[in-house]
């Protein structure tokens, strides 16, 4: 009988350790039998996918003091969230400086940031600004530029395209691979092969 309450005297001294290496054991192993309840959810891919649509549509834009800024046409647009870019199908863009004169742009399709101040003109890009005088009363002759590509930035008034482009300034006419239009500075950087054909002033 010694013995025997020797020995249970001992386990129950132990008991506790034991138990709790079983319960840890359990725990273990129920961790391992259930991980796909444990690990979080994937996180949710990100889609380049309009969240809505417009057709025959237009959209103004205005300055601080209610001035049009910019009107866009279009017989059907895509909104996409994730970049906040306008794509739109059968385009046309209404433009005006900070002294309103007015740029008109039209292309098979265009892609445009959220406030419309930089478009991308995709396919028989055309944009156009008429003949009018500037600030010093100098009469600016009609300007013209036509390409497969054409980057507008409204807000700083330049024009750019790595493509080939045709441009028309009153009856001068040059080509070039590449072109970079600054109408602030009234400079402009042709690259790539560039021919041109100037045309005399009429004789007074």
């Amino acid at each position: 009988m010694n013995v025997l309450r020797s020995a249970w005297d001992k386990l129950a001294l132990y008991l506790p350790v034991i138990l709790m290496g079983v319960f840890a054991l359990g725990t273990y192993w129920l961790v391992r039998s259930t991980p796909a309840l444990l690990s979080p959810p994937p996180a949710a891919l990100v889609q380049h996918d309009p969240d809505y649509f417009m057709r025959g549509f237009s959209v103004k834009t205005f300055d601080a003091s209610g001035r049009l800024k910019s009107e866009v046409f279009g017989t059907e647009a895509r909104h996409y969230p994730d970049t906040d870019t306008l794509e739109i199908d059968g385009v046309r863009v209404r433009s005006f400086d900070a002294v309103g004169r007015l740029t008109t742009a039209t292309a098979r399709r265009a892609l445009t940031n959220g406030d419309a101040s930089e478009v991308q003109f995709f396919g028989n890009a055309l944009v156009v600004r008429e003949s009018q005088r500037d600030e010093a009363g100098r009469l600016q002759p009609r300007l013209e530029f036509r390409g497969e590509f054409l980057h507008a930035f409204m807000e700083t008034e330049r024009i750019k395209s790595d493509k080939p482009v045709d441009l028309r300034r009153g009856e001068d006419r040059f080509t070039a691979d590449a072109m970079d239009f600054d109408n602030l500075s009234q400079v402009m950087q042709l690259t790539g092969r560039v021919k041109g054909t100037l045309t005399p002033a009429p004789s007074r």
